[in-house]
């Protein structure tokens, strides 16, 4: 195979890689990228998109049960597992060659292969055909991340699941097991339960979805538990007796531990990063804990070598590894992009109900021992909300008392992954409290409990 040169050369295409290969392109670079598996990667064929149009699948299987509140007939709803699981492939299948598309017309050479750093400035490709070198002045990694497995509970695809075995089910759980809460444990929970499993998740730490504002924590646990599943909090599963068709899990909380047969367990208690077989030691890139160490501009140290997304560390979001794809290739076109800064970054659960947050939340505000107002704004007080037959939620703004500043936003209910981009923007204009209550929100919306929620946080607000 020909070698060939490149002024940028990513490795991996994800939501990151790709990203960065297309961005680094419409700024007149001769780019190329490299992926092993699937273009897109995790969060586009195994991640983000699958699991949200399963978990969509879900919601309409619940509103179905609930057709007689909306004045409607359904008469014994019912679901086939594998049509779901099929509509869900085909999105994933759809975005993927979608992906392959923008690449071709933004002019990115892609090669399906595998990667490894041969020097500052070069990298060897494997590929079915064999083997190439090419050269790059500048490299961008972005291999991404995979499932953490803990010994003992690896996943075996029959009865012990990871993420990939969950998203194409052979068959529908009736016991689940749940480890771990954070926001893929609790979709799948979510997901699963909705389909009428039978559904306990185990959490290690004091409370479930551990990164989320505690109130919006405790208020999610609650209407999970009003669902039906069982949630154990400050419990871990110590190990897995698996016999042909059950799992026996030992479970240990407040010093005892009890053993429990399920059918099925799905292992979520967080991701590594892909950073075997790149070549990185030998290079000089330092590794911390599976995780690439760079500067706030995604720099590795070494030469002209970026590393962006779940390989570079958290917040392990797939919009996170885009808007750094992008700035380092805006960096390396000579422009001056601005850091991507990890408390800018929203993150969203679409777990039902859903929960959305940017910035800090009460606790993290309390510890920097900043001088806070609180405002809350509850779904019930909201026409639409509850026009949607969707009253229960909350929404929650912390602000700095002394300047105003807009410090964190914090909500669970119906859509409020789409809401929290309102105070997203909010934060990256340095918006204040006053700015926020200025702005007209139109009505009848959802969007009406952040103003209101504002307006909370100084007593002024209107309709609670």
């Amino acid at each position: 195979m020909a070698d060939a040169n490149y002024d940028v050369l990513v490795i991996g295409a994800g939501p990151g890689g790709y990203v960065a290969a297309i961005r680094a392109a419409q700024l007149g670079l001769n780019v190329a990228i490299v992926e092993r598996e699937h273009m897109g990667g995790i969060c586009l064929n195994w991640g983000c998109i699958p699991t949200k149009a399963m978990l969509r699948s879900s919601e309409v299987f619940h509103l179905m049960h609930r057709a007689e509140e909306f004045g409607l007939s359904v008469k014994d709803p019912s679901y086939d597992l594998d049509a779901v699981v099929k509509r869900s492939r085909g999105v994933a299948k759809q975005l993927n060659s979608g992906v392959g598309h923008l690449l071709k017309k933004n002019k990115v050479t892609a090669i399906m292969g595998t990667a490894t750093l041969q020097g500052k400035d070069k990298v060897s490709v494997k590929t079915k055909d064999g083997t190439q070198t090419l050269q790059a002045k500048n490299i961008i990694l972005a291999t991404g991340a995979r499932a953490r497995e803990l010994p003992g509970l690896e996943a075996d695809g029959e009865n012990v699941w990871t993420y990939k075995h969950a998203l194409t089910p052979k068959r529908m759980p009736k016991k689940l097991l749940v480890i771990g809460s954070g926001a893929i444990g609790i979709e799948f929970a979510s997901f699963y339960n909705t389909l009428g499993a039978e559904t306990t998740v185990v959490e290690v730490m004091d409370r479930i979805l551990p990164v989320e504002d505690e109130e919006i924590a405790v208020f999610a646990r609650k209407s999970f538990e009003k669902q039906g599943m069982r949630i154990m909090e400050k419990a871990m599963v110590k190990k897995l007796d698996r016999a042909k068709d059950k799992v026996t899990a030992h479970i240990e909380q407040g010093g005892k531990t009890v053993k429990e047969d399920f059918d099925t367990v799905i292992s979520a208690v967080g991701i590594v990063g892909n950073v075997e077989g790149l070549g990185l030691e030998d290079q000089g890139i330092k590794v911390d804990r599976t995780h690439v160490i760079t500067d706030e501009y995604c720099h590795t140290g070494v030469g002209n070598i970026y590393a962006i997304g779940d390989l570079a560390g958290a917040p392990w979001l797939a919009h996170k590894a885009s808007h750094e794809g992008v700035m380092v290739a805006e960096k390396i076109a000579g422009q001056k992009p601005h850091p991507v800064k990890p408390e800018s970054i929203a993150g969203c659960t679409y777990c039902h109900p859903q929960i959305a947050s940017v910035g800090l939340t009460e606790a993290k505000a309390k510890e920097q021992g900043l001088n806070i107002k609180v405002g809350r704004f509850p779904f019930i007080g909201n026409g639409k909300a509850i026009a949607l037959g969707e009253p229960e939620g909350m929404v929650k703004t912390i602000f700095d008392a002394k300047t105003g500043e807009l410090l964190g936003a914090h909500m669970v209910g119906a859509e409020v992954t789409e809401l929290i981009q309102g105070y997203v923007v909010g934060r990256q204009l340095e918006t204040t409290e006053e700015d926020l209550m200025q702005t007209v929100f139109p009505h009848p919306t959802l969007s009406e409990m952040m103003h209101e929620s504002v307006l909370d946080a100084y007593g002024r607000a209107i309709h609670f």
